[in-house]
């Protein structure tokens, strides 16, 4: 009986000391559509440009560009192998463990963008080693089976679909319910304008910008396209293509308001 008690009394006091040991600090992923500051970056696919007008309503975000409005009421795509990648290495690559990167998920994880009035939303919280990191890796994935079986079986919506987007296009009164969906897949590597610090017991908040205003401007920047028209086959596939890719970027936003904390904010 008494060696049990000295071997339950040799555990807890193993699982405090290993509790008060603990050097991890934390890091937090979040996503927002909110526009960045100045010109945008879709006014630089043209070099000229228009930058629409961007107005929240509820849960609604409404993109406004002359006598054309996109309503985007949903915006959803399917990510992989989100990674943040550690200041000292070259890249991240595809062995588990091997402290490169942070890895926050490896397998398809369907990300909904939150619109309207809400900055920013907490994706996943993982724990990290204290360190510097400087880069966002991750993949804009199109599911397909037998990889994805399980992700598509619980979204069969995304069956072969990394991004759908639905809401409303109007064009000098005329309106239109549209659904855009893309199969895009691409590898996306963002640098973060300012290394983040992970420290130990502390929390480094990481947003993942997605300026979804920038995707349905035409190839001059000049009028808004109808997104339907972005479809796969359709004119405007590649178009917007290339702005959604271009749309991204990453930063330190500690107080979640989906603007980079250190300034750099185009």
């Amino acid at each position: 009986m008494k060696t049990r008690l000295s071997l339950l009394a040799a555990s807890l006091m193993a699982a405090l000391f290993a509790a008060c040991t603990d050097t991890t600090g934390r890091l937090s992923l979040a996503l927002s559509s909110v526009r960045p500051n100045g010109i945008t970056a879709s006014a630089s696919l043209s070099g000229a440009g228009a930058s629409p007008a961007v107005v929240t309503a509820g849960d609604s975000t409404l993109i406004i560009l002359g006598n054309d409005t996109v309503i985007v009421r949903s915006a959803q795509f399917v990510l992989r192998e989100i990674e943040l990648k550690r200041v000292e290495a070259v890249a991240c690559d595809n062995i588990e463990g091997n402290g490169d990167c942070e890895e926050f998920e490896t397998g398809a994880t369907l990300a909904t963008l939150p619109l309207g009035s809400t900055a920013t939303e907490t994706m996943i919280s993982v724990a990290a080693p204290p360190g510097m990191y400087d880069e966002l890796e991750f993949e804009v994935h199109k599911p397909e089976a037998p990889e994805d079986a399980a992700f598509i079986a619980a979204n069969p919506l995304f069956d072969g679909v990394s991004i759908r987007v639905t809401g409303t296009f109007s064009h000098a009164g005329t309106r239109s319910d549209f659904t855009f969906t893309s199969d895009l897949n691409a590898k996306q590597e963002v640098m973060l304008p300012t290394p983040l610090t992970v420290s130990e017991g502390q929390q480094a908040n990481v947003t993942l910008r997605v300026d979804i205003a920038s995707w349905y401007l035409n190839a001059t920047a000049t009028a808004l396209v109808d997104p339907a028209s972005a479809n796969e086959g359709q004119p405007n596939e590649n178009v917007v293509s290339a702005r959604i890719q271009a749309s991204i970027d990453a930063f330190r936003d500690d107080d979640h308001d989906g603007h980079d904390d250190d300034h750099v904010d185009n």
